[in-house]
């Protein structure tokens, strides 16, 4: 007999987790008391849930394991809400252990109690409360399951105090069966027949990867698929990196911030093969003008996004990994040399570039490009993201980890942690702004007590820079609570002075021929350091679709 609270350490060293993110609360103590002095994982404290459940995001994204996390109840489970929801956009497989009042509190407002599941019923793909001992092990279990098949994404496993404290048996399932559960892995041979018919017929065909090859760990079946039908490749940003940056066949980010060749591709195709993509609207634009004579072919595990923004001709629901190994079978080997070399014309014509004198985010970024060759890139959100996007060469050992689907500021810094507790092997370079880094820079002291050597580099521009753009080109130049420098007023933060707090160094580059040695010195350290650019606020990121427009209506540098 063993309490519930050991059997749910005895949970996470049957489902073999290296790492746990966990901050302690009075409706989880129980469960930190069975943590206590533990050795079979690491258990890694962080300074807000917050941090801690994007931490666990980083891991999971870098490593393809399951991230977990354990928090308290109340403040300390709802901290975790903007994470929850940031990984399970991107399904990032998480499994998230929260306390909870006593079973016979629930409902009487008890002190810190919260409806957990009911808020996370809408952004979490499970979401249970544990009402009985006897089931705690299998609930675990199905968590576990559930978070890392299918369309990955996070499991909630919400556990009153009463349950953690009561004995039961020591038994934790090695299999269990989810009634209702079965997510569909195989397509049938009509169908995959049917969208090979289609690429061998077309003349002007596109592959447009997301995120659901990464998620799906589907770069080999994909390389085989293309090096095989030679077709053109256009990315999400969720997608950059299942292809390497400098591969022939690739011609860049499609989407409101996208290459104007790769947009020139995708509105000028005639079959366009989607792989593991929403195509939502920072992807399509104005969806009723997205590729409207193109005959879609849109392959996604999860059968609630097809259709649901952009008509396919041909819907295949399934595995990537199972079901292109089938299509490269049934694609014929040709070469579309004209279409390829039109398109590596567009490409050269009008490359993504910044003509701006001194330091500029294109300088730096390339700089990183030169330095780092075996490196995880963690973004924030913002101009920093799109600017990373646009111009890092992402490649087999250049990953590139970024909060997509719900823009989450405050993602980078953590999610880098986790990155690189997960791949102590690596260099992690964290690229961030001076208003998304303020979000969760209490992780400094995680990263000084826990000795978590990332690079941290802070793309200073004194303002909220994405907003700050569209208030210049949309909004008639009225910068309304942007900008985060007051006149004739010192920055606030000084970043260098508040690494030195922490006890970590800090870099300020002001000048050009100042990037490379900063990064070097990330290179060659073994501890955290902060490298702060200091930026104009004007520098924009171009392309751009003005909102609620067609893809063709992007305006260039210049413009």
């Amino acid at each position: 007999m063993i309490s519930g609270a050991e059997l749910v350490v005895k949970a996470l060293i049957q489902e073999a987790v290296e790492i746990c993110f966990a901050y302690p609360g009075g409706q989880a103590i129980d469960l930190f008391d069975a943590l206590y002095q533990r050795e079979e994982f690491r258990v890694v404290l962080p300074r807000h849930e917050q941090g801690l459940v994007h931490a666990a995001d980083g891991y999971a994204r870098s490593t393809g394991k399951v991230g977990v996390c354990i928090v308290t109840s109340g403040p300390g489970a709802t901290n975790l809400i903007t994470g929850i929801a940031t990984a399970g956009y991107d399904s990032a497989p998480l499994v998230c252990i929260t306390g909870q009042v006593a079973t016979h509190l629930i409902g009487k407002d008890a002190f810190q109690e919260i409806d957990m599941v009911g808020l996370c019923r809408p952004i979490a793909k499970y979401a249970v409360t544990v009402k009985r001992r006897e089931d705690l092990g299998a609930i675990l279990k199905k968590a576990f399951v559930i978070a890392q098949t299918g369309k990955q994404g996070v499991v909630v496993v919400d556990i009153p105090k009463d349950i953690q404290q009561a004995l039961g048996s020591d038994n934790y399932p090695e299999e269990v069966t989810i009634r209702g559960y079965q997510p569909q892995l195989e397509a049938s041979a009509e169908k995959v027949q049917a969208a090979a018919n289609l690429l061998n017929t077309a003349k002007h065909p596109v592959v447009l990867v997301g995120g659901g090859v990464h998620r799906g760990k589907a770069h080999k079946v994909l390389l085989a698929l293309l090096e095989k039908s030679r077709i053109p490749v256009v990315t999400t940003i969720m997608g950059k990196g299942a292809l390497s940056s400098n591969h022939e066949l690739y011609i860049g980010n499609i989407g409101i911030h996208g290459s104007f060749a790769a947009n020139y591709a995708i509105m000028n195709s005639d079959v366009l093969l989607a792989i593991g993509t929403r195509l939502s609207d920072r992807v399509t634009g104005k969806s009723e003008t997205f590729c409207p004579t193109t005959k879609l072919i849109h392959l996604d595990i999860d059968p609630a996004v097809i259709r649901k923004n952009v008509n396919a001709e041909l819907a295949i629901v399934g595995d990537v990994q199972r079901i292109l190994p089938q299509l490269t079978k049934q694609v014929a080997s040709r070469t579309y040399e004209n279409w390829l070399k039109e398109l590596q014309e567009k490409k050269a014509a009008q490359p993504i570039e910044m003509a701006e004198a001194g330091i500029t985010p294109e300088k730096i970024i390339r700089k990183i490009n030169d330095c780092f060759s075996n490196a995880i890139v963690v973004t924030d959100v913002g101009q920093n993201q799109l600017w990373t996007t646009q111009f890092l060469q992402v490649s087999k050992n250049i990953q590139l980890l970024t909060s997509g689907g719900l823009g989450t500021m405050g993602f980078g810094f953590p999610a880098a942690l986790g990155a690189k507790l997960g791949n102590p092997e690596k260099k992690v370079v964290v690229i961030t702004g001076d208003g998304g880094f303020q979000m969760n820079l209490q992780e400094l002291a995680t990263a000084v007590m826990e000795n978590i050597p990332v690079i941290i580099c802070i793309f200073n521009n004194g303002c909220l820079g994405n907003v700050r753009q569209w208030q210049e080109m949309f909004y008639d130049k009225r910068y309304s609570y942007t900008n985060l420098l007051p006149q004739d007023s010192p920055y606030v933060p000084d970043f260098i002075a508040l690494a030195q707090s922490y006890g970590i160094e800090g870099i300020r580059v002001t000048e050009e021929y100042e990037i490379e040695e900063a990064l070097n010195q990330g290179l060659v350290k073994d501890k955290p350091l902060i490298i702060e650019f200091m930026l104009a606020r004007e520098h924009n990121v171009l392309p751009i679709v003005p909102p609620g427009q067609s893809l063709k209506e992007m305006i260039s540098y210049g413009e």
